[in-house]
């Protein structure tokens, strides 16, 4: 149920239960199981505009988080019986262990019309008459306090800890959300990533004396965390700086610029970006709902990554000090691997 008065109906799995959200899409063909489990949609009901899915299963290597972080999905038409070599197990099953509502066999593709036309908006998604009822009697009151201010704290470590080995760049990691293939890529690079959470202090940040600092991906409005975007400030010079997605957007708004929301984002693997700075398109991954707002990039920014279908900025670049971003996630490969450069370019120019 969507908060305009629009209902969608279809028929659960076997967990029955309530899920409160915002009602978004995903245009993948593939990459569900990176997608529930990718920490960028907590608090949000996933619609997959693919008719199909579940046919490949669910491994547990493609997971990005310890359990799934979407509020509920919706899905057209679920297999029960995947085929693959690395399924543990089939994403019907997984779903309701991860107790998650689901609704199979709606009108997916009404649903994703009615998100282009109308925007992002809060929804209810309810399995079992009881639950149809509780959805029903609280949505309303649901939408008029609904904020995505709790989303980063309930997805963000709580306690520092290290991953990969000495010897290499000692990266620092403030975690808004971070997903696992970020740090595979990082360590994969040689760095010794410390990650810490993300509304760690200055001196914690400093603490160790890193060779740079990396801004993680995560959920909900980059303007929730005032606090480490006036902690990215006091860094700006002092250390080399690199954002991804809603760390872009952090970065951002630490260097002056401003951000807003998207009308309903860009989700998916086929989002075609434009390298201003080498002068070539790149085919990348997009999990975000707000966006750096191009004409207030102060002087000192200059814009290096355009997206080729509505213009939004994907990428800037300080003209003097070792700040850079980038809206989409180059750790994530929708086919071409093409983007994942950019943290071995970004290291090369730490070391």
């Amino acid at each position: 149920m969507l908060a305009d008065g629009s209902r969608f109906d279809g028929h659960g799995l076997d967990y029955r239960g309530v899920a409160f959200g915002e009602a978004v899409f995903y245009t993948g063909m593939t990459g569900y199981e990176e997608a529930l489990t990718d920490p960028s949609y907590a608090g949000q009901i996933l619609t997959f505009t693919y008719p199909l899915i579940g046919n490949y299963g669910i491994s547990g290597t493609a997971a990005q988080y310890p359990r799934a972080c979407v509020a509920g999905t919706v899905i057209k038409q679920i297999a029960h019986r995947p085929s693959h070599y690395l399924a543990k197990t089939d994403l019907p099953s997984w779903l309701d262990e991860q107790s998650i509502p689901a609704l199979i066999g709606a009108d997916t593709r009404a649903i994703t019309i009615a998100l282009r036309e109308h925007g992002t908006i809060w929804a209810a998604l309810a399995v079992g008459e009881e639950e149809l009822e509780r959805a029903e009697r609280e949505l309303t009151a649901f939408v008029r306090t609904a904020t995505t201010k709790a989303l980063v704290p309930s997805v963000a470590t709580r306690e520092r800890h290290v991953e990969g080995t000495t010897g290499g760049p000692r990266v620092t990691l403030i975690d808004c959300g971070v997903k696992k293939a970020i740090l595979r890529e990082l360590t994969a690079l040689g760095s010794e990533v410390t990650v810490v959470p993300y509304n760690a202090t200055e001196a914690e940040l400093l603490e160790g004396d890193p060779d740079a600092i990396f801004i993680s991906p995560g959920p909900g409005d980059p303007t929730d965390l005032p606090e480490t975007i006036d902690t990215l400030r006091k860094l700006m010079g002092r250390k080399p700086l690199f954002g991804v997605c809603l760390g872009h957007q952090l970065l951002a708004l630490a260097c002056g610029a401003k951000t807003y929301k998207l009308p309903y984002g860009h989700r998916g693997g086929n989002q075609p970006v434009k390298d201003r700075v080498n002068d070539h398109v790149l085919i990348t991954a997009h999990n975000h709902g707000y966006a750096v707002d191009t004409h207030s990039l102060p002087s000192d920014l200059e814009e290096t990554m355009t997206n080729l279908n509505d213009g939004t900025n994907e990428g800037f670049r300080h003209r003097k000090l070792p700040i850079a971003a980038v809206q989409f996630h180059p750790e994530a490969s929708p086919g071409p691997f093409d983007a994942r450069r950019l943290f071995a370019e970004w290291l090369a120019t730490v070391r």
